[in-house]
């Protein structure tokens, strides 16, 4: 095999605010100037939702047939990996990067089956709106009311060679909508309802161009990329180091977003610790104790290292472990605000902070209760 077949495929990526910005429409537009051009390129997978227009930028480019997964006596159509490979093209058009495969298939997400023909030196086109990215998913169900089920890792995104933003203002995407451009009149009245009023589209456009940018400042060599004032040491990496502070709280999954979101910003390396009192968790009940390694996991899934330290004082073993690790910042939350529960939230945060003096400290406030209230 020569070194030209065993290269990694590049990955583009057409980046959205929401459903009918043309994300498909200027992916599929690409397609067809790369076919022109002589490129080999197939529609690996492709969404059309029942719009004309961009249905018909689709006429003369080779379309793989979807593989068809049954499950629970249901049939789905699922991009046919496989075939995509055995055909080998130069490239590859696939749809909806953070879609989730059914049950079954081979892969649990499509941009996992994207990694796949990367690997096998296959060049991809795809698709994605902003509020899939897994650390904006507590801000888009903040700030909208919608929690968004399918996300991607942010670290997957990074991972791309290009990020293409596909805009259109609000007003004109609402104008369209109630065209029925996008969504047949039923949907579209209910979508009216929910995600797409003007404040919230105006609110995730604004996410998406903020993506947008950090995506080409975090290709710039690093003496031409701003980095935030004192951030950057003098070989150009980042002088901050967070420590990210896991307890069995549901919150603690809005902590890790929100500290890798940060990382991110700041170039920054993240750490993950739980303290346990004891080697095997016999400290914790069976419940706790999954909610704890479902959030180590979760850490572990957006490339963050993750330690289990033991020790008698949560707070003293925190800290310590910060000195000693180079640590600038550390994250903690306060949890759910029940009277009894936050009393002794709040002294062990105010401990944290009395005892790491030479770090700043965070504290990510958990809005999940007060959305429910």
């Amino acid at each position: 095999m020569t070194d030209e077949a065993r290269r990694r495929g590049r990955l583009k990526v057409f980046l959205g605010y929401a459903a009918g910005v043309g994300k498909t429409y200027q992916m599929l537009m690409e397609a067809r100037e790369l076919k022109r051009r002589g490129v080999d390129v197939v529609v690996g997978y492709f969404e059309p939702h029942g719009r004309q227009e961009t249905i018909a930028l689709t006429d003369g480019l080779e379309t793989i047939p979807r593989k068809v997964v049954e499950y629970r006596g249901a049939r789905f159509e699922e991009m046919d990996t496989d075939a995509i490979l055995q055909r080998h093209p130069e490239v590859a058009v696939v749809d909806e990067f953070p879609h989730t495969n059914v049950p079954g298939s081979a892969r649990l997400k499509r941009w996992e089956d994207i990694h796949v023909l990367l690997d096998a030196g296959i060049d991809v086109l795809t698709t994605m709106n902003v509020q899939h990215l897994e650390s904006l998913n507590d801000q888009i169900w903040h700030s909208t009311g919608v929690r968004v089920r399918e996300t991607i890792p942010d670290w997957v995104l990074k991972q791309a060679d290009e990020v293409v933003m596909v805009d259109l203002t609000p007003r004109a995407l609402l104008n369209r909508l109630t065209r029925g451009v996008v969504y047949p009149p039923e949907r579209a009245r209910q979508a009216l309802e929910n995600f797409f009023k003007e404040s919230t589209l105006v609110a995730l456009r604004e996410l998406a161009m903020r993506q947008a940018a950090y995506s080409v400042e975090s290709r710039l060599p690093e003496e031409e990329s701003e980095q935030p004032t004192g951030t950057a040491s003098p070989d150009g990496q980042s002088r901050d180091r967070l420590l990210l502070v896991i307890t069995s709280e549901p919150s603690s999954a809005a902590l890790i977003r929100r500290g890798r979101r940060v990382a991110d910003y700041l170039r920054a390396e993240c750490l993950a610790v739980y303290v346990s009192k004891s080697s095997d968790f016999g400290d914790l009940a069976p419940a706790n104790r999954e909610h704890v390694e479902r959030h180590l996991n979760f850490a572990r899934g957006l490339q963050i290292e993750t330690r289990v330290l033991e020790g008698t004082d949560v707070a003293e073993t925190i800290v310590d472990f910060a000195r000693l690790n180079g640590v600038t910042q550390i994250f903690v939350t306060r949890g759910k605000p029940s009277a009894l529960r936050s009393w002794f939230a709040s002294a062990f945060v105010q401990r944290i902070v009395s005892l790491a003096r030479d770090m700043q400290v965070t504290v990510v406030a958990d809005r999940s209760a007060r959305r429910r209230s």
